[in-house]
């Protein structure tokens, strides 16, 4: 058996959550691979919206066995409320949720670091979720961290020892803190992750592909944020790419199958950083409102823009994409002309590749559509779909060469539409 692959293409907020939920019942396991609760996977279903940070958005659908890998940063406090909210709600957690002992924790010093980090920068700030994200992972890679698997294994002195070192570090700072309360709700997070199956996840998803298990792979955030190929250093800190599912559970290469690639209709974007479609005028603020573009974590508003066809194919090619799925197509379903940005302008010369830096002196170049003017959010299959939202999704498989498998045209899920073309 091979592991599929799920992955955002754009700056995140493509819908990852949503897909998730209406895959997930072909697949035994939704696995975990990356990020922390910088995340936010909304889904709605049943009158119902959640969102998930840190917990694989596979966790509502009954039997499925859920793993959270060795990729992931964790907050035991934030990860506690996450869980106690969805264990109110009537969904039994720890009978299918287990988490990677090799999983590092974020601690409440790495959100004060977080905080003074970005408070230094002042105007060259990147616009982090403030949740300690990149300083769990700093720790990790200079060999300081401490993970779940220590929780177990004389955690006391070495908790003691991080956290001596980061005051410190925030000292030289000048930056002000208190603890106390910080601490106290993160240690009853401690002990309450200790009630959950705590296991060696590389060993545990190598053993159920080979039992014949299906596996889908959650990422987080997006492509364009990963720390290697996207916009850096306005990016997460965490491969977000399909290589990430690899070094975030432990699956060898040769045991990727499918790669679903989800983007939206347009473009958006959170917190800092380049953004060369990015609208600025009343079209950037229609397709903000009626796309409801704000942070599922922070609630900041996103910046809105055209689709931009030079970062997904670059996307797409880093992540080996095989199926593309499309989402929040009824956006648009207004507008009169779609754009879609389909080369770059860079010091005076065209170009359909993604450079070094976008920050500065990239213009797009667009290609114009006619917009299809029909309300999509009652369609129930692609039969239904205008003329012109079917040429629009043929422009974009012909600029990506990948074909569109899924189609979402409403937030719930039964707002989903599974396309059919003659391989199938």
């Amino acid at each position: 058996m091979k592991v599929d692959v799920l992955l955002g293409l754009q700056w995140g907020d493509e819908g990852k959550g949503k897909v998730v939920d209406v895959l997930t019942p072909r697949y035994d396991v939704v696995a975990r691979f990356q990020g922390g609760p910088n995340a936010g996977h909304t889904l709605e279903f049943e009158g119902q919206k959640y969102v998930l940070r840190s917990i694989p958005s596979g966790i509502f659908q009954g039997d499925k066995l859920n793993i959270i890998g060795n990729g992931v940063v964790l907050d035991p406090a934030l990860f506690k409320a996450e869980a106690e909210a969805l264990e109110a709600s009537g969904h039994d957690l720890k009978a299918r949720l287990c988490i990677s002992k090799k999983a590092h924790l974020i601690l409440p010093t790495h959100r004060l670091l977080d905080a003074a980090y970005e408070a230094a920068k002042g105007d060259a700030k990147v616009g982090t979720t403030g949740k300690g994200i990149g300083p769990t992972y700093t720790d990790k890679v200079s060999r300081n961290g401490l993970r779940v698997g220590d929780l177990l294994h004389d955690f006391d002195r070495k908790y003691a020892a991080a956290k001596a070192r980061h005051e410190q570090i925030l000292q030289s700072l000048g930056y002000p803190y208190d603890l106390a309360e910080t601490e106290k709700a993160w240690f009853e997070g401690v002990e309450y992750l200790k009630q959950f199956r705590l296991v060696d996840s590389e060993h545990e998803i190598n053993q159920l592909l080979d039992n014949g298990k299906s596996i889908l792979c959650e990422g987080a955030q997006g492509t364009m944020l990963d720390i290697d190929f996207g916009s850096y250093p306005f990016v997460t800190s965490s491969n977000t790419i399909c290589a990430g599912a690899c070094t975030g559970l432990g699956v060898a290469p040769g045991r990727i199958g499918e790669v679903y690639g989800i983007f939206k209709a347009y473009c958006t974007r959170v917190g800092a950083g380049p953004f060369p479609t990015e609208l600025f005028d009343e079209t950037g603020d229609r397709i903000r409102q009626l796309g409801h573009e704000y942070g599922a974590v922070t609630g900041r508003k996103r910046r809105c823009g055209w689709i931009d066809l030079v970062a997904l194919k670059y996307a797409v090619m880093v992540d080996g994409v095989t199926q593309l799925i499309m989402m929040k197509s009824d956006v648009l379903d207004g507008f009169d002309t779609i754009k879609a940005c389909v080369a770059y302008r860079v010091n005076g010369e065209e170009t359909d590749r993604f450079p070094f830096d976008i920050a500065e002196g990239v213009e797009p170049i667009y290609a114009e559509l006619p917009g299809w003017k029909t309300d999509m959010t009652k369609m129930q299959s692609e039969d239904e779909f205008p003329e012109e939202f079917n040429a629009y999704m043929s422009f974009i498989e012909e600029q990506l060469g990948v074909p569109i498998k899924i189609v979402s045209v409403g937030p719930d899920r039964a707002q989903t539409i599974e396309r059919y073309t003659e391989e199938d």
